[in-house]
């Protein structure tokens, strides 16, 4: 007898939403409205109060470019103002030599234009005695001439042109006129220095005061500007260093050609380059023009050409990507729009100030959940997540492109790092949006979708070592198609590993249906299972198994588990001998399992040069008692920082671990002569930092195949570890800053920096140290105490 499953209905609309979703609606209306008359307010303030706000931006811009070195000097004792005072002294200074070179290279090029105006008019002859030779266009210009003289014919005699001409001025209402015009820019930069030495003055009010403007979380709002000066500091630094780079060899280049005043292009070009886009055009048209003029011929005009476009080709592919990397944090498109915005607010100074200005408004959107739009506007990060655009792009049914995303992102991470961090959360994403808002056409295009993906990623990676043997492992998805696809991905997985893995179906979990996986001389089989509560499925699925081969090891998969509910015995009552919640975690389960690989334990590779290294440790300071109290201090702030329960500073010697410094005392440990905690060396989780060289972050130890049955990690109950390289000036990795907690959590790019940094700290204070006589490598004798736990380790 067969049951009909339950229908879904759809809500209807009008359930969904009830009355309150028209007014729901009404507010949604009522907030655009209102967001679209303050832009249109701001976008007006703008505009007509420019005349203030302009010398006020140059003013801050300036304040950016000149804050570092009236830091620095204050770093070495200035007072504030006199800090001030001779940057800005330098600065005038800087300025009016320049102008005055530039200003006697421009009289020497007025004193030498009328030499050149038999050339410009032999050249002018030239150009327009070709131009006027008979050609294709003749006819059409003819054409045009006709039909405009029959047009003024037919308008008649009696059409009169007027003009209206202003009375000339008085000389003193000429002379007032032009000097207007020249003491109004001479006005603006004299607004604009005093602005700049009071933004300097005025800084950390400035900065308070803008703190309380953008209120909320001190925290956030700090970041904020702290990220606003070090991304517009650093525009400016870098546009300093592209505009220099291009101007020497330009200047350089048009000396060697012979085009006058080659000294004085490559300073307008230096300077002209700050204006995005038309800069570098406005430049090439004074020593392109020049070049006509002096040579009778074309050679120099073409030289000057080709050494124009070189280097702005040289540019734009290598110096700028190099040098500016992501400094600005905006998109290219959002470059350009804000260099047309700007512009058409504020003219050719708006252009100048785009960047600056729009990366304000980025930290903003970064900063403010009322204007997140502007980040996703603005910002060069992608806005969906490499798992996002895979998930799209299957929805969609664009196969092709979700290769395309996924061969990317393997470029970068390499295929099992990908199957874990992407193709996993590929069908994690499926799986939420299954029952919920997914139709059949979704669902179908998925499935397919990822089967296609999988196909082209086996033929694109074939796993060659596992190719032909019998299979060790077999992957079974437990119920859904997405399961069955996970299985596909994890037995890739296993075969890139070097351990013959193949992946089967099965629809329902019957005696026969189990007893056709045929699943003889199979010592393994992995079950994956994508539900939420698989206790039950996966439970009936082990007992069958079992049932058919007694001695089969079963590894069941939870992918979207959490993993609080992976711990104790929750293995043992479904009935496996592990549980795994990645593809990563999977691997070392079935190593563990295997009969070839069970006896091997889970070691950090000694470094090739480990002998030096030991010798470099024991050369160094890095042992000395006497810094304990020093290396403490560092730890505990460590442990503070991160809120963790443990942070330590530790040295692998070549057969133990030796930590020199804790946020507390330690238990579990040996003990040295010199009272110092122990452990062996194969026990240290610090030993994979100096076998990997850099900064190891392990999430949760008890999902880390690695570290589960680690002494040190049971005895301490530890499930989070992130250490940081302690790297000698030699380039030797002497030992690890770590911090240890018994929650499982993660690290940001952020944290792992500030470890990185701490660790640094830590180098740096040993070296000083030790900055005397070198000691002389001695070999400790391992203590009682430390062979003692030496003998809790397995072999």
């Amino acid at each position: 007898m067969t049951t009909t499953p339950p229908v879904r209905r759809a809500p209807i609309p009008h359930e969904a939403g009830g009355i309150g979703a028209g007014d729901l609606g009404g507010a949604d209306i009522v907030r655009v409205a209102a967001a679209l008359v303050s832009a249109a307010v701001i976008i007006a303030a703008l505009y007509y109060g420019q005349d203030i706000l302009i010398p006020l931006a140059f003013a801050f811009l300036i304040g950016f470019a000149l804050n570092p070195p009236v830091v620095w000097l204050r770093r070495r004792g200035l007072p504030k103002v006199i800090a001030i005072a001779v940057v800005m002294t330098v600065v005038l200074i800087l300025l009016a030599s320049l102008f005055l070179v530039l200003g006697t290279q421009l009289r020497s090029l007025g004193e030498q234009l009328p030499t050149y105006q038999s050339t410009i008019h032999g050249k002018l002859n030239d150009l327009k005695a070709q131009f006027k030779a008979p050609g294709m266009l003749d006819s059409a210009l003819n054409a045009i001439a006709s039909l405009q003289k029959e047009v003024e014919a037919v308008q008649g005699a009696q059409a009169q042109r007027v003009e209206v001409v202003a009375a000339p001025g008085t000389q003193l209402q000429v002379a007032l006129v032009w000097l207007g015009r020249v003491l109004e820019p001479l006005a603006t930069a004299g607004i604009v220095l005093v602005f700049v030495v009071l933004a300097l003055l005025d800084r950390t009010d400035l900065r308070d005061r803008l703190l309380r403007i953008l209120g909320g979380n001190l925290h956030r709002s700090t970041d904020a500007i702290e990220d606003a000066g070090r991304r517009i500091s650093r525009y400016l630094l870098m546009q300093l260093v592209v505009n220099t780079s291009f101007a020497i060899p330009l200047s350089f280049g048009l000396w060697l050609i012979g085009v006058p005043g080659a000294l004085l292009w490559g300073v307008v070009a230096a300077v002209l380059r700050f204006v995005p886009y038309v800069g570098a055009l406005i430049s090439a048209i004074f020593p392109l023009a020049l070049a006509f003029a002096v040579d009778p011929g074309w050679h120099m005009v073409l030289w000057t050409l080709a050494l124009i476009a070189g280097l702005e080709l040289v540019s734009n592919n290598i110096v700028e990507p190099m040098l500016y990397g992501t400094s600005t944090g905006l998109s290219a498109i959002s470059l350009i729009a804000a260099a047309t915005f700007w512009t058409a607010l504020w003219g050719p100074v708006g252009l100048i100030l785009s960047t600056p200005l729009t990366v304000c408004l980025l930290v903003l959107g970064k900063t403010l959940p009322q204007l997140q739009f502007l980040d996703t506007l603005l910002g060069s990060v992608p806005v969906l997540s490499p798992t996002e655009r895979i998930y799209q792009r299957l929805l969609a049914g664009d196969v092709d492109e979700a290769v395309e995303i996924a061969e990317g992102e393997i470029e970068a991470l390499s295929v099992v790092p990908f199957y874990d961090a992407v193709g996993v959360a590929v069908l994690r994403l499926a799986s939420d949006d299954y029952g919920r808002q997914a139709t059949a056409a979704h669902r179908l295009r998925i499935a397919e979708g990822m089967e296609a993906l999988l196909e082209e990623l086996r033929e694109e990676h074939p796993a060659t070592a596992a190719a032909g043997s019998a299979p060790k492992v077999v992957c079974i998805g437990g119920k859904w198609e997405i399961d069955a696809i996970a299985a596909q991905m994890l037995a890739h997985a296993l075969d890139l590993e070097g351990i013959p893995a193949q992946a089967r179906r099965i629809a329902h979990v019957t005696m026969n249906s189990v007893g056709r996986l045929d699943l003889d001389g199979v010592p393994l089989v992995c079950l994956s299972y994508f539900s939420g509560e698989p206790d039950n499925a996966a439970r009936q699925f082990c007992r069958r198994l079992r049932q058919r081969w007694p001695e089969l090891k079963i590894v069941v998969v939870l992918w979207t588990v959490p993993p609080e509910k992976l711990a104790g015995e929750a293995g043992r009552d479904i009935g496996a001998d592990e549980l795994a919640a990645s593809i990563q975690e999977t691997i070392g389960r079935v190593q563990r399992l295997l009969p070839e690989m069970a006896g091997e334990p889970a070691l950090a590779e000694t470094p090739a040069n480990d002998a030096e290294r030991v010798a470099a440790l024991h050369g160094t300071g890095f042992l000395d008692a006497a810094l304990r109290d020093d290396l403490d201090a560092i730890a505990k702030r460590a442990a503070d920082a991160f809120d963790v329960d443990v942070a330590m500073i530790s040295a692998i010697d070549a057969e133990q671990e030796i930590v020199i410094g804790g946020s507390r005392e330690l238990s579990g440990f040996g003990r040295d002569e010199a009272g110092r905690p122990v452990l062996p060396r194969r026990a240290a989780i610090c030993d994979y930092v100096v076998a990997g060289g850099e900064t190891l972050v392990v999430d949760d130890t008890e999902r880390d195949a690695r570290f589960t049955d680690n002494p040190v990690a049971k005895t301490w109950g530890l499930r989070f570890y992130a250490g940081a390289p302690l790297r000698s000036s030699a380039g030797f990795v002497l030992g690890a800053l770590c911090i240890l907690d018994r929650e499982a959590r993660s690290l940001d790019q952020r944290e792992r920096e500030l470890l990185e940094k701490l660790a640094a700290d830590v180098v740096e204070t040993i070296g000083r140290a030790g900055a005397g006589s070198p000691r002389q490598p001695s070999a400790e004798p391992e203590s009682e105490a430390s062979a003692t736990v030496g003998q809790q380790v397995p072999d």
